[in-house]
Order: C-alpha cells, then sequence, then structure tokens
C-alpha cells in the first residue's frame, strides 16, 4: 500500500511540473538561505565555548561620569587577578595577558613577520583548557624566558625540525634567548584571544623592555585578566561583591566581570583584544534566514490548498473506492515530504556550491561536514518539522471533501479557505516589505557614514610603519637619527607633498592611545571622573592632516624633537569647563607628574569613527617611532602612479635601514575598513532580500497561474460581452492591490521599530526617511503587479472562443 501511495505521488509531482518546479525552487532557496545564515549564526555562537567555558570571566573596568558607573576598559591591572582572587574564595585562579604588538621572531638568520604574542600566567591551560601537542603543562610557562608556539607558528619557523629546547629571539639580535618550552596543541576553537605564541609571565620582570612597569601596580592598566569559578557559584552575588570592592588608589573606577563566552557578541570596549561581534547583526540575520524559510512553506500551503480544488475529484473518486480520512492525509503528507525532501537536497547541493563564494564574502571559513553535523542536526530537524507543518493544512482540505459534492463537481472555494489564501499572500508581503526598508535603511546609513565629514582629510595619506633589526645598545636614539634621515631623503622624491610622524591617526587602534586620568585643570580642579585619551606627534601633523584650528595653533618646532606643549580638541575644552575657546590658550593642564601648556584647539574630528562618540583628546608634542605619515602629492600620482610613488618611498627606506622590515597603510582605506562588517551586513541584507522577493513572486505566480485557469471560462464570457483587456487585468489584479496595501500598512510600524533598534548602535545615524516607506511599498507593488499582470496579460489576451470551446 505504502509503495502505491510513493507511486501516486511521484506520478502525481511529475505530472505538474510547474507546480513542482515552483515548490522545489522555492523551498530550496529558503532552505539553502537559512542554513547558510544559521551556519554563520552557529559560528558566531560558538565563540570561547569549551569545556568549562561557561565558568570563565573575564574583569573590567567601570568608570564613573557624572556620578554613574559606566563600561570602562576591557584592560585591567597587573595586581588585579591576584588582587581579586585574594579578596574572593569564589574564584579558584586567574590568569593575565599582555600583548607584544608589532613583534618580529629571529630563527638564525631568518625574520618572521606578523606574529602576534601575549605574555601569560601557566594557569592558561588550566582556564581555558588548552593542551600541549608537545611539552608539559605544568611547566611551560615557569620559567622566565619560556615561550610556546602554535602548532602553525612552529612549523613555520622550524619546519620538520623538532622545535622543543630550540632558540628564539625577538625583534633583534640584541634580545635575550627565549627558549621553546611547549607546542600548543591546534584546537580549531573560535575564539577572541588570537595568540601565535605565549611568553612566561615571569618573564616580565626579567624583560628590560618591560623595566619598571611592574612597579606600576594601579596606574597602568594594559593588561586582560580572567579567572575561573566553581559550577555552583553565584555569579550575580560575586558580580556585585566585586562591584562593591574599594580600592583606594582607583576612587573613580571598579572593577566588574562578564562571562568569556559573551564577550565576541556582547562587549564592544575600548581596548578589546579584537574587533568583536556584534549580537544585534546576529539576531537580524537569524530573523532573515527565519522570515525566508517560513515565506517558502507559506508558499507550499498557498499553491497546495489552491491545487487541492483541482484535486477534490480525485478525491471523490478515492473515498467512494473505500480510501479513508486517515489515508488521504497520509498521501497528501507523503507528497509533502517526498516534495520537500528533493528540495532539502537541492539545497544542500546549493549549500555546497555557494559556500566558498559566502565564505569569501562574510570573511569566515564555515563549513559543512560530518565534523559541525551535531549542529546542523537541530537546523535541518526544523525543517523537516516546518514540512510536516505546511503539509497538514492542505492534507485536511483536501480530506475533508465529500464525495457526492465532489463527483458532481460543485466543490468551491470556501470562504475560510479564500481567508487563508489571502492572509498568507498578506503575510509574504508583509515580511518582504520589512526587508525592503531594511535593505534601503542600511544603505543609507552606510551612505550617510562614508560620505559625513570626520573632520580630517586622510586622502593620500600613507602611514608607513616597520620592525628595524640590529640598532646596537644605544637603539632609540640611532633610531631617532636614523627617522630624521629618513625624512630629510622624502623631501627629494616628487611623490612627496609632506610628512610628520604620530603614535596614531583617526581610525587607527585603541592600544596606540595613551590614556590618563586625574588631570589637574587650569583652575586647579583635580579630575578624576573619567579616563582621557592622547597620543604623540610632530607639529607639521596639523597640517598633513588638514585639522582646523578654532583657536591657537600647533606646537613650535623645537630641536629636541618634543616640549611639553599640547593641543586639545574642543570637547576637551567643553569638558574642563571653559566655554570660550580662545580662553584655553596659554592655559596649563597637569597629568602625567607635568604641567603642558595648551597651544591651540581643535576642531572636533572623528578619531574613533562615526560609530561612537567625539571623546576629549589631547595631542602632545613627543617623538614617535610608531608611524611615519606621509602625504602624497596628487599632481606626481597622476602621472607617477601610486605604485612608483611606493616603490621609490620603500627603497628610501631600505637605503637608511637595510636590516628591516617595511610595511604601509593608507589611511582612507583604514578609516573605511571599521564599517566592513557593517557593509557586508548591508550587502547579505540585500541577498536574502532579493531571495526572499524571489520565492514570494513565484509563489504569487503559481498562484496566479492556478486563477488564471480557474477563471478563464469567466474570463472567455467577459471578453464577448464586450470586456477590454484593461478591464479584465483590472478584474484579476485588484485584489492583489488590496492585499499588498494592507501588507504595507501592517509592516510600515514593524519596519520602523526594528530599524530604529538598528540605528541606535551608532552615534552618528541618518534619519528614517518618509521615502524609504514609500519606496518600499512602492516596489512590492510594482513587484507583484509584475508578476500578476504577465499571467492575467495573456489570459485577458486569449481568444475567448477557445476558453469557451468546451462549454
Amino acid at each position: 500500500m505504502y509503495t502505491l501511495f510513493l507511486k501516486i505521488a511521484t506520478r502525481y509531482l511529475f505530472k505538474n511540473k510547474l507546480y513542482s518546479l515552483i515548490n522545489i525552487l522555492g523551498l530550496s532557496i529558503g532552505v539553502a538561505s537559512f542554513v547558510l545564515i544559521m551556519l554563520y549564526v552557529d559560528h558566531e555562537k560558538s565563540y570561547d565555548t569549551f569545556e568549562g567555558s561557561e565558568n570563565v570571566y573575564r574583569a573590567y573596568m567601570d568608570y564613573q561620569e557624572g556620578g554613574k558607573w559606566v563600561a570602562g576598559d576591557a584592560n585591567t591591572y597587573i595586581v588585579t587577578g591576584p588582587t581579586l582572587k585574594d579578596e574572593f574564595p569564589e574564584i579558584k585562579d586567574f590568569l593575565r595577558f599582555r600583548y607584544v604588538n608589532g613583534v618580529l621572531l629571529l630563527h638564525g638568520n631568518q625574520v618572521f613577520e606578523h606574529t602576534k604574542g601575549s605574555l601569560a600566567d601557566p594557569s592558561y591551560f588550566k582556564i581555558f583548557h588548552s593542551q600541549l601537542k608537545q611539552g608539559d603543562v605544568a611547566t611551560a610557562l615557569d620559567e622566565p624566558y619560556s615561550i610556546v608556539l602554535t602548532e602553525a607558528l612552529a612549523h613555520k619557523v622550524f619546519g620538520s625540525e623538532n622545535p622543543m629546547g630550540k632558540s628564539l629571539k625577538l625583534n633583534d639580535s640584541y634580545s635575550p634567548i627565549f627558549t621553546v618550552t611547549g607546542i600548543l596543541e591546534e584546537t580549531h576553537r573560535n575564539t577572541h584571544i588570537k595568540n601565535d605564541f605565549l611568553i612566561s609571565f615571569s618573564t616580565f620582570r626579567a624583560w628590560e623592555v618591560f623595566e619598571g612597569d611592574w612597579e606600576r601596580t594601579w596606574t597602568q592598566n594594559v593588561y586582560y585578566t580572567y579567572f575561573s569559578t566553581d559550577s555552583n557559584t553565584n555569579t550575580a552575588l560575586l558580580q556585585q561583591k566585586i562591584k562593591d570592592f574599594k580600592i583606594e588608589a582607583l576612587p573613580y573606577e571598579r572593577h566588574n566581570i562578564e562571562p568569556l563566552e559573551d564577550i565576541h557578541l556582547y562587549s564592544n570596549k575600548p581596548y578589546e583584544a579584537e574587533a568583536n561581534g556584534s549580537i544585534q547583526r546576529v539576531r537580524f540575520l537569524f530573523i532573515i534566514g527565519v522570515i525566508i524559510m517560513v515565506l517558502s512553506w507559506l508558499n507550499y500551503i498557498n499553491l497546495s490548498t489552491a491545487k487541492s480544488l483541482e484535486r477534490a475529484k480525485e478525491t471523490g473518486v478515492r473515498k467512494v473506492a473505500g480510501a479513508q480520512k486517515p489515508q488521504i492525509v497520509f498521501q497528501s503528507l507523503l507528497e509533502s515530504f517526498l516534495l520537500n525532501g528533493i528540495a532539502v537536497l537541492v539545497a544542500i547541493g546549493i549549500v555546497f556550491i555557494a559556500l566558498p563564494s559566502f565564505n569569501t564574502f562574510i570573511g569566515k571559513d564555515l563549513s559543512l561536514g560530518i565534523s559541525n553535523i551535531d549542529q546542523m542536526l537541530p537546523i535541518f530537524g526544523l525543517v523537516c518539522l516546518g514540512s510536516l507543518v505546511s503539509g497538514l493544512y492542505p492534507s485536511f482540505i483536501l480530506s475533508r471533501y465529500t464525495p457526492a459534492n465532489t463527483l458532481k463537481g460543485k466543490v468551491n472555494t470556501s470562504p475560510v479557505g479564500l481567508k487563508v489564501r489571502k492572509g498568507l499572500i498578506v503575510g509574504q508581503f508583509f515580511a518582504t516589505i520589512i526587508l525592503l526598508v531594511g535593505t534601503l535603511m542600511v544603505n543609507k546609513q552606510i551612505l550617510f557614514l562614508k560620505d559625513r565629514p570626520i573632520g580630517a582629510d586622510l586622502e593620500q595619506v600613507v602611514a608607513l610603519h616597520w620592525q628595524v633589526l640590529n640598532l646596537g645598545s644605544d637603539s632609540d636614539s640611532t633610531l631617532v637619527q636614523g627617522i630624521r634621515a629618513f625624512k630629510d631623503e622624502l623631501r627629494a622624491i616628487p611623490f612627496v607633498e609632506q610628512t610628520a610622524t604620530a603614535n596614531t591617526f583617526p581610525g587607527g587602534r585603541y592600544e596606540d592611545l595613551g590614556s590618563s586620568a586625574g588631570i589637574t585643570f587650569p583652575n586647579g580642579t583635580r579630575d578624576e571622573k573619567r579616563i582621557t585619551y592622547n597620543y604623540s606627534v610632530s607639529p607639521t601633523f596639523f597640517e598633513l592632516m588638514d585639522f582646523t584650528f578654532v583657536a591657537g595653533g600647533p606646537f613650535k618646532e623645537t630641536s629636541r624633537g618634543y616640549s611639553n606643549e599640547i593641543v586639545m580638541n574642543e570637547r576637551f575644552v567643553q569638558y574642563m569647563g571653559i566655554s570660550e575657546m580662545d580662553e584655553a590658550i596659554g592655559k596649563t593642564v597637569r597629568f602625567w607628574d607635568q604641567d603642558w601648556t595648551i597651544t591651540g584647539v581643535l576642531k572636533d574630528y572623528h578619531h574613533f569613527g562615526l560609530k561612537t562618540g567625539i571623546e576629549p583628546i589631547i595631542l602632545r608634542y613627543a617623538p614617535s617611532s610608531n608611524n611615519i605619515l606621509v602625504k602624497l602629492d596628487q599632481k606626481a600620482l597622476a602621472s607617477g602612479g601610486m605604485e612608483q610613488a611606493m616603490v621609490q618611498i620603500e627603497g628610501t627606506w631600505k637605503k637608511i635601514f637595510p636590516e628591516s622590515t617595511f610595511n604601509y597603510t593608507f589611511l582612507d582605506q583604514n578609516f573605511e575598513a571599521q564599517y566592513k562588517e557593517d557593509k557586508t551586513f548591508g550587502t547579505a541584507f540585500q541577498i536574502f532580500t532579493v531571495l526572499s522577493i524571489l520565492i514570494a513572486s513565484m509563489g504569487l505566480f503559481g498562484l496566479t497561474s492556478y486563477t488564471v485557469v480557474r477563471r478563464k471560462k469567466e474570463i472567455g464570457v467577459r471578453k464577448v460581452n464586450g470586456a477590454t483587456i484593461l478591464q479584465i487585468l483590472a478584474l484579476l489584479n485588484t485584489d492583489f492591490v488590496k492585499w499588498i496595501g494592507l501588507a504595507f500598512a501592517m509592516a510600515i510600524p514593524v519596519s520602523w521599530y526594528a530599524m530604529n533598534q538598528w540605528l541606535n548602535g551608532f552615534a552618528y545615524k541618518t534619519s528614517m526617511s518618509w521615502w524609504v516607506f514609500a519606496l518600499s511599498g512602492f516596489l512590492a507593488l510594482v513587484i507583484a503587479l509584475v508578476t500578476v499582470s504577465w499571467q492575467s496579460f495573456k489570459a485577458a489576451a486569449q481568444n475567448p472562443v477557445e476558453s469557451l470551446r468546451t462549454e
């Protein structure tokens, strides 16, 4: 019997090719889109999850601003871990990281760039549940100058040679010798902490690079602190106790904690270990995936219930022949599962084909295979459940027809069934309009960010950064002299318009900024309310960046290359309580146990980008070896080209520092890179919106095709009685226009709320323009009319004789 049911189901699907194709195509696009989105969602939610990760937390600092506590830096102090562990018995162990940035590894005559490592406590292996492929976790990070490498870095440096016990140097040949004491086992774990190597924390006190830093117990917060607790710990109570814990040296700061598993998606603090993800983006994409999947199911329900009228006589004959209601339902469900099964197989094929491009697009390395089958089972389980639910309604529609009426041809569309189909179409276009509004608003916001002036000119400015080897014992003075010679040589290059040095620049990293608390204002008031940022630049920096001074001017050049003069932005002057910018010139502020004289006030510029507000910031006159900024001459570039310009600049650098690395960054590209995730999100929104429109249009096309067939004779009679093509089109299209109008009215408040929530993540945001909603509704209407009218026009233009021939 079941074999017969399967044959009937297969025969029906092949007989109704258009119906089957529309359903399979719609369902496969929906399932493939849903699977791709869920792969991304699962990837983002899998960060820092391992055995025991639910009991690991990160400490961070809260700052007091305006009498309220606000989340501050992701960094803490060197004694944060030991202090909290001694104070709170709930804390089992702690771990500190201190990143060692811009490191070169030297092995013999080989130099290895672009490596990133940290000082780390021996508790790393226990708290982060990591194992060593070689070495002993109990001792690998105990002794000073011990270094643990990842498998990838060990293979890169030593090849097939056993790295254990081998020697490495960092940055130059005058570095102390580090001994390889372990090789980390590769876990392919998603984590916000990425290290190519770990250096024993005990090296901190021995290495002259950090000389004096270990004494800065509560004055230098450059450490990431993690700790583990017992599984039965009352975390909320522990968090409150930690927040209430007072430290005399930090009257306007306090410690706070957050779960390790939440950091990637929920934390967005200054000095994060890396650019984190966004739970908001994940939620939006998840909702889009669900919408697309539901749209494909709604298509199936709509077309199946419409088709059920055509199959009424078949159902009547089967009932007369003895078929019971459960058998009718089972037959229909079998067809549903067969059709959905084919669609799922097609969808899996689409996923495998599209996954490489999808990975390139989002910058991830997602995979679908045996390794993550446990993650995908719930997804496919949801697909199967949806297939069952979407198949149930058409099944019951078919099973309730009475044999007498169906065999006499007295089966008509019920009012309830008609309302259901109308509701499904309204639901499809309700979702489509929301996605259209979302697409337009995301693009509008991205364009707003791109076009908004930031208060500086980053065009044709390149930041040169490097590592110089073998400078000798007097490395600082040798480097400073070399940089001066390099800048002198640059002036002879026709491509170079101007140069400057700077620790950082607009759009640069937080870790390149200095920070200070307890600044004494000109009126003698000592401010402990907030952390303020500063960085060092040369006097030519302001002209190179095309900054605008609202009062005063830049520092005066000195033969020493530094002074106690500073420039601050308008926001800092306002923060000090000075209303007129000119009044700040010549006044003195005190921080870092030194008095600093204000020479100028800059018009506020967006140093941190447009996603955050403008912060009070100070620019100091001090030597910097982080970056040499080069403003390129546009006329020279027009004739010689960017590639030739960089070849000449690099050649000049190698002439001064032959034993060195050379890298560069274009400031405009670097600044725009902070919006990369938002641009990717916007493009993803567009792609999945187009797919949802395609699915909705296919369903509307199928439903219109069936409607036209059912009303074929009615159209013929109307034409014989003098109806024009336009009147026939109006007859067939009016209902669809009303339904889309209803969907538009329902979608406006929902889409407004959703996009307003998304925009709240930006400090500077575009407006919710009325034309976005109007254009979305208009596009939905055009899409529907084009889809419907094509079928309607064919029916209206047909010779009525053909329609009435069978009467």
